[in-house]
């Protein structure tokens, strides 16, 4: 289902609330910039670990992984439950093994190797379809792909940006993934993705808690629905 098209105005206040979040949070906790972009199969094969689970987890899943398999053709020939057992910090590791063995079986088939930085040039819809189309990958992991290491225009929301969206009104609630991750792209001031989703974590860990928000120390409170009511 399409999300209903804001009216002219509409998009230009939700595009000036963005840009009262995105100024307010670098005055709070600094402007973030993205030095030391990963390879773009590492940083995909990183995401797919990082799914409900810590970071801790997962980066330790990860170095687990690479350790067992000394590259990502070795990763593909082998069974899946060598990669489980490979990855079992990570948690999931049943079905993220599965995940991560179709996706390179997959890009191989495709494209024949595993060099994936195509991505940072091809046009960004071409990009994303891409990414998207190989199973197991949703918009969430394909956004995350293409900001961390290719630095392109694209936004990827977790529980803690959802959260904050849904909080201060940006985001109804009953938006799926796409149509969220479609909304705020075309909202975000340019050069600003990661600097917004960066500061959005940091501020969904450390003020816009899931419980027991501490809304008196917001810096987004002027403009919060849901800090306003509590108060």
């Amino acid at each position: 289902m399409k999300s209903p098209k804001p009216s002219r105005a509409e998009l230009a206040e939700q595009k000036r609330q963005v840009r009262f979040i995105t100024q307010n949070l670098e005055a709070t906790y600094g402007i973030p910039h993205n030095d030391r972009p990963d390879n773009p199969l590492d940083e995909l094969i990183g995401t797919i670990l990082s799914q409900s689970t810590t970071n801790i987890n997962s980066s330790r899943a990860f170095a687990s992984l690479r350790q067992r398999f000394p590259d990502w053709d070795a990763a593909r020939q082998a069974r899946p439950a060598s990669i489980a057992a490979a990855i079992k910090s990570g948690g999931l590791a049943k079905t993220k093994s599965v995940v991560i063995k179709n996706v390179l079986e997959e890009i191989l088939a495709r494209c024949g190797n595993y060099d994936l930085s195509f991505l940072r040039t091809v046009p960004l819809a071409e990009a994303k379809a891409f990414l998207t189309s190989l199973k197991g990958v949703g918009p969430k992991t394909a956004a995350c792909v293409l900001l961390f290491s290719c630095d392109r225009p694209v936004f990827p929301m977790d529980t803690h940006i959802f959260r904050i969206l849904r909080r201060v009104g940006l985001v109804p609630e009953k938006y799926s993934d796409e149509q969220a991750h479609e909304l705020m792209e075309s909202l975000l001031p340019p050069k600003k993705h990661y600097s917004l989703h960066i500061n959005l974590i940091r501020h969904g860990r450390l003020i816009c808690r899931p419980q027991n928000p501490k809304c008196s120390e917001c810096s987004l409170i002027e403009h919060c629905a849901f800090g306003q009511t509590s108060l």
